[in-house]
């Protein structure tokens, strides 16, 4: 989106009739959401045969709508030159591959060098976008694979798909401790109840979390899993694994102090000392393009830290 002004006119189909005309507008103008699209028809610059109407009131079928209006900024954000590994492109969509250290949002501390930053340098007219066309989040120490939206049609759709569930994201990610098979934890999450920055599973209050979790390598007192997400809680993974007894390697917040294996060799113990953060990775990402409605797949290798913990625990 290059422009931030909108001049749009749409005739109401004559099977509309008795329907609202906020209702008719989201069809004749699927690019932005209803609601929006509410606030504009009170504000007069979506208007029906020229006049200013309510949102409930009926179309009969033949009116004229015009949307006349111009999209605010959505944020003061500054851009910043950051450098992003783009993996795909369209016009619609942007699919980024996340390195470790970048804060997906600024936030209370960290109101600069983010990734919503990083985008409204390299893509002018994201400021146009809430949250910059960000639909979903990694961890600041998370790597791998996030999607952007680079229209609001785009984002709404991408919003709906991550609601239903049908985005499909993969990871990798080492634990501590030897796994002996694959399943599924189906446990809500929520607030700590005593520490409240952090998340965990609660009996009550908490939100629908499922992950499925499969063994890729096994290793002395360690093991590298595959992950797959149907729901995306805040650190869901995170959490889940170290709920069953397996935290993931590296992870401060929810591991606890690090457990080397019995046998471990000094060369191990003093690289898993220094791997500053938890391994975990997102490797790939389906989902259904937003427009075209085409089936997309992307992967992401793994980084070289990654590769580096896998290389010296396979070494013994």
């Amino acid at each position: 989106m290059q422009d931030n002004q909108i001049d749009l006119r749409a005739t109401v189909p004559v099977d509309c009739v008795g329907q609202r005309i906020d209702q008719v507008a989201a069809q004749m103008f699927p690019d932005f959401s209803r609601s929006r699209l509410q606030q504009w028809i009170r504000e007069g610059q979506l208007t029906v045969d020229g006049r200013q109407r309510r949102a409930r009131d009926k179309v009969m079928g033949g009116e004229q709508l015009a949307l006349q209006t111009l999209l605010d900024e959505q944020g003061d954000w500054q851009s910043e030159a950051i450098p992003l590994d783009v993996v795909y492109r369209d016009d619609d969509i942007l699919v980024i591959n996340k390195p470790v250290g970048l804060v997906v949002h600024p936030g209370a501390g960290n109101r600069e060098g983010t990734l919503l930053n990083a985008l409204l340098h390299h893509f002018p007219g994201q400021e146009l976008l809430p949250r910059a066309g960000i639909v979903h989040r990694l961890d600041k120490d998370t790597s791998g694979l996030m999607v952007v939206a680079r229209t609001l049609r785009a984002q709404g759709d991408l919003v709906a798909q991550l609601q239903a569930r049908t985005v499909s994201r993969e990871y990798q990610a080492v634990i501590q401790g030897e796994m002996i098979s694959g399943g599924t934890i189906d446990a809500a999450i929520g607030r700590h109840p005593k520490v409240r920055t952090r998340m965990a599973v609660v009996r009550s209050g908490g939100k629908p979390a499922v992950t499925h979790y499969r063994i890729l390598q096994r290793f002395n007192g360690f093991t590298h899993i595959g992950v797959k997400l149907e729901t995306g809680r805040t650190h869901q993974i995170r959490v889940h694994m170290a709920h069953l007894g397996f935290p993931l390697v590296g992870d401060t917040v929810y591991g606890g102090r690090l457990k080397f294996p019995r046998g471990a060799s000094e060369p191990i113990r003093a690289f898993l000392r220094q791997f500053r953060r938890q391994a975990l990775h997102a490797v790939a990402l389906s989902l259904v393009h937003p427009v075209s409605g085409e089936s997309l797949s992307w992967s992401a290798p793994l980084p070289q830290d990654f590769e580096a913990l896998l290389a010296a625990l396979a070494s013994g």
